[in-house]
């Protein structure tokens, strides 16, 4: 089992996202077990689950609600760059031994790593803070009182958590709660839905050039292709093999097929499985919501309500499992990856398995940043409509980041003979134009 691992003078990652499903990334790499099939896809599966965020579950239910069908293409176009980005970030920390951050930060000028770390930051603090204030607010629905008063509640207990708590047994009990968006599967199968309408929506992209369809485009965009994710990959590749004792890859080149291949495997079933969800999400809110006038969702009770076909008088309560396993899920992967990208652009000492006193600034990067989400809850943003401009924010910031981690990957001072083949590049500058043109779209409409 997965335990924490440390980060010392930006050498290693994050463990807290090495086990949601019990093991740490290819713990058996050559069992051929049902067993061992599902752990080495946990880690992606929690991938793919924290990438279902409140923050994801809003902008999936807004887009069904005001489009209906009608951007439910953007998650089959996304699916492949969304994959490609991922294994690439993988394939950095596999291959150097080090995070994204450690890499730019040794070959690259200062200005830079500190740029890209800046922007992390930015969009973390904005995605911690819409993510702790839908969970205040889901748990008003059940309980009622005060969203912002439960909002503190929960930025306190998850920075206390990450301090305290090992994240591999915090996330074995987390992951169930988020089988709750299975729920929104449920729905799209219990209702009616114009199957013929909304596949051919699905497959056939269609582009209106407006300003509502920019938003939302980035906003679609800037939640499944999130920069935190990034990081947060790549951390996890190099913990792995500190725990396991294992050479960075460059180091053993003859063993990179079988670490690339089970890289791509746990990254396709990973982000497949999320985007199938958002899929269903934006199925359910276009025939329950946008069937019935309701185009523009004002409140987490607007948004629960598409799943009241099943839920019936538990709809709120479906609705909050939902938004709080998935948000105590990702506030430790948005606050955990910040840190330790500071930790590595800095050289500070860091890893959730040191005491406070041996990491005080990583600690305290960990515990400003979930507060500092916290407090954004306390300004004029509305709740809601703060969980998709989070989107559209981590949408217009992921270009500059993918550019920097392509920059790293193609670099063969860093990844030697395994930087990546052709296709990848391609891919993955391909990724990162369609994200620049986005938000350059999303400015000038």
């Amino acid at each position: 089992m997965p335990r924490r691992a440390s980060i010392a003078h930006g050498g290693s990652g994050p463990p807290i996202r090495a086990t949601g499903l019990g093991e740490g990334v290819a713990s058996d790499p050559g069992s051929a077990s049902a067993i061992g099939m599902v752990r080495r896809l946990g880690p992606g599966l929690i991938t793919g689950a924290a990438d279902d965020d409140p923050s994801g579950i809003a902008t999936y239910a807004q887009v069904g609600a005001q489009f209906g069908y009608g951007l439910a293409w953007t998650m089959l176009f996304s699916l492949p760059f969304m994959v490609m980005i991922q294994e690439i970030s993988g394939r950095i920390g596999c291959v150097t031994g080090r995070g994204i951050a450690a890499n730019l930060r040794r070959h690259y000028p200062a200005w830079l790593v500190r740029t890209v770390v800046t922007v992390l930051l930015v969009a973390n603090v904005i995605n911690l803070g819409a993510d702790l204030g839908a969970m205040g607010a889901a748990l008003t629905l059940l309980l009622g009182g005060n969203p912002r008063l439960y909002t503190v509640g929960f930025g306190i207990l998850c920075v206390v958590a990450e301090i305290v708590v090992p994240y591999a047994p915090y996330a074995r009990l987390l992951k169930w709660l988020t089988l709750s968006l299975f729920a929104y599967v449920a729905v799209v199968f219990t209702v009616h839905v114009p199957w013929d309408a909304a596949l051919f929506a699905t497959l056939v992209p269609h582009l209106r050039f407006d300003a509502v369809h920019a938003t939302a485009l980035v906003a679609v965009l800037g939640t499944t292709i999130s920069p935190y994710l990034f990081f947060w990959q790549s951390a996890l590749e190099v913990e792995d093999r500190i725990k396991r004792g294992a050479q960075p890859l460059w180091r053993t080149p003859r063993d990179a097929g079988p670490q690339f291949a089970r890289i791509r495997t746990d990254t396709v079933v990973g982000m497949g499985v999320s985007n199938v969800i958002a899929i269903f999400i934006i199925y359910a809110t276009a025939a329950t919501l946008h069937a019935n006038g309701v185009t523009d969702i004002q409140t987490s009770a607007q948004a629960a309500e598409a799943l009241r076909p099943i839920a019936g008088i538990f709809t709120f309560a479906l609705f909050a499992v939902g938004i709080l396993g998935t948000g105590l899920l990702a506030v430790p992967v948005l606050a955990g990856s910040a840190a330790y990208a500071l930790s590595e652009a800095f050289r500070w000492t860091g890893g959730l398995d040191r005491r406070l006193r041996q990491a005080k600034a990583f600690y305290a990067t960990l515990s400003v940043a979930t507060l500092a989400g916290v407090g954004l809850n306390f300004t004029a943003l509305d709740p809601v409509k703060a969980l998709y401009w989070a989107a559209v924010v981590n949408g217009i910031l992921a270009a500059p980041v993918m550019a920097a981690l392509m920059l790293v990957a193609c670099n063969g001072r860093i990844m030697g003979r395994l930087s990546l083949s052709t296709p990848m590049r391609v891919g993955g500058w391909l990724a990162t134009a369609i994200m620049t043109v986005a938000s350059v779209g999303f400015f000038v409409l």
